[in-house]
């Protein structure tokens, strides 16, 4: 199984619409769907804190130290890191 990926909509009908040409052969497909979700918007109504003050680290705690080590040693994720592109190579890993 290939898999492909295209931006697409769904309009007031809950049509899936997709928005550009995708060039595959007649036939059956499997859509999956992953809505994007836009991080700068923020409303002034909501009673969250803006996105920038949500980033703080805290410390966790573990009766042994087996995770706490290795968390005190790992790496922050970094700031270019495509969470969609990950999926993305999972699902074609997984269907090859």
């Amino acid at each position: 199984m290939q898999a492909y990926k295209a931006k697409a909509k769904i309009d007031q009908s809950g049509h899936l619409i997709i928005t550009e040409p995708i060039d595959l052969p007649t036939g059956d497909v499997e859509v999956i769907i992953l809505q994007e979700i836009e991080n700068d918007a923020y409303s002034v109504n909501q009673k969250q804190e803006p996105p920038e003050t949500k980033t703080k680290t805290i410390p966790a705690l573990y009766s042994t130290n087996i995770f706490s080590d290795w968390l005190a040693k790992a790496k922050p994720v970094s700031s270019d890191f495509d969470a969609e592109q990950v999926r993305l190579e999972a699902l074609e890993e997984k269907h090859r």
